[in-house]
Formats: structure tokens, C-alpha cells, sequence
């Protein structure tokens, strides 16, 4: 018998919202029908290979795919990309015809929201979708990044959060969400976008009462409350 997907997945309160911590880095909030994705970084391989690193260049083809299969999966009204959808400001220039053809048909196959990021400009308005600086949905705000002070229903990404947690038999690492029921952080969703720390101040110190961690491990979303 096959998994129910979301039975890989964690539910979590947000300001009151129900959302859901997907297996596949992505939020869902299934009241409205919303998928959330943060840090695509599409070309982030062509533009590393433009410096001198050189990178397999199949890391937009492998989050398009991947972010193609979440939404046939839960089929959104809505989905909202959450800034640096583009790792630089020459990436949509470099993206592969095919690429674009899949990009374009997901964004006309619903209300596709793109969010301003620090990377990445507006893209070709022939591909679809919108662009926003912050939306304002209900009960939760959606922006690029984490503005202090201001906590109560936020959503955003940008500093890409990981984990390591040492459990009795090994130790997991991985992508995680980060929330304290107030605000929270989604993982990049990009195939080569990285990742920081939890511990480190710059994610810290925007929950100084502490977090609780939706960590994405070998088969489910594992999570963990902040006295971990």
C-alpha cells in the first residue's frame, strides 16, 4: 500500500492559521487552498559556472520538477514564491527553452504570486504570475524576509535554515522550518540553495523565546519542540 504524502508531513498552528510543513520543503495551507515555496534560486548552477565553480547545471530543471510535483500532488488556487526565486539578475536569461515552457505552464495553472527578493528582479512578465513586495493573506503576512519586531503571522525565507539533531541511534541532518507560533521561516526549496544553521544569530535572534523545528528527514518531516 502506497503513503499517504501528508502523512509524511507536520501541522503546526500560526497565528491561528493551520498550516502543514511538507515533505518537499513547501508550506500548504489547505483552508485556502496555498502553496508556499521560498529561494528557488533557479540557475544557480549557470551563474556559479560564470564565476569559475563549476556546477552540474540541472539544478532549475530539478526544482521545477520537484515544485511540478507538489503542486499536481495538492493542486493550489494559489501559490506564492517567496523571493529569490532567481539566484541573480542575469539567471532568467540563462534559463533552457524547455525550462521556461514548464515554468511558464505552472504558472498559468493557477494565481502563481511572485515575491520581490534581494537576488532576484522581476521576471519576464510573458512567463506569468504577478509580482508583489509582501501579501497580506487573513491572519499571516508573506514577505521575503523576517523584518524584527514585526512577528505576529509571518512567513518568509531567505536565510535558508538546516539542523542537525542527535537522536539515540544517529544523528539527522536536513532542511528544517523554523517557528514559534508566530513566525515562521520556510527551507530553500532550490536543489542548490544551502542552507544555515538554526543556532546561528542571524535566526536566533528573531525568536528569542525560542523555536520549535519541522526538520525534513530521510522519509518525514520530523518535528521537535524548542526544548530540544
Amino acid at each position: 500500500m502506497n503513503q499517504d504524502p501528508m502523512d509524511s508531513a507536520a501541522r503546526f498552528l500560526l497565528n491561528g492559521a493551520l498550516l502543514t510543513a511538507d515533505f518537499s520543503g513547501s508550506l500548504w495551507w489547505e483552508e485556502r487552498r496555498l502553496l508556499v515555496a521560498a529561494d528557488l534560486h533557479l540557475e544557480k548552477g549557470t551563474g556559479f559556472a560564470a564565476r569559475g565553480t563549476l556546477l552540474p547545471p540541472y539544478d532549475t530543471r530539478e526544482t521545477l520538477a520537484r515544485l511540478e510535483a507538489v503542486m499536481a500532488r495538492l493542486k493550489p488556487a494559489t501559490l506564492i514564491c517567496l523571493g529569490d526565486s532567481f539566484h541573480d539578475g542575469g539567471a532568467a536569461t540563462r534559463l533552457d527553452t524547455d525550462d521556461i515552457t514548464v515554468l511558464s505552464r505552472l504558472t498559468s495553472s493557477c494565481d502563481w504570486r511572485w515575491i520581490a527578493g534581494n537576488h532576484d528582479p522581476a521576471p519576464p512578465s510573458d512567463w506569468g504570475g504577478r509580482v508583489e513586495s509582501e501579501i497580506v493573506l487573513g491572519p499571516l503576512v508573506f514577505r521575503h524576509e523576517a523584518l524584527a519586531g514585526r512577528a505576529e503571522g509571518e512567513v518568509s525565507g531567505h536565510y535558508h535554515p538546516k539542523a542537525t539533531v542527535q537522536t539515540r541511534a544517529r544523528r539527522v541532518s536536513g532542511r528544517c522550518f523554523v517557528t514559534d507560533g508566530r513566525r515562521l521561516i520556510l527551507p530553500a526549496f532550490g536543489a542548490y540553495a544551502g542552507g544555515l544553521d538554526v543556532s546561528d544569530p542571524a535566526i536566533a535572534r528573531l525568536f528569542p523565546a525560542g523555536f520549535d523545528i519541522h526538520l525534513i528527514g530521510r522519509a518525514k518531516v520530523h518535528s521537535l519542540p524548542r526544548r530540544r
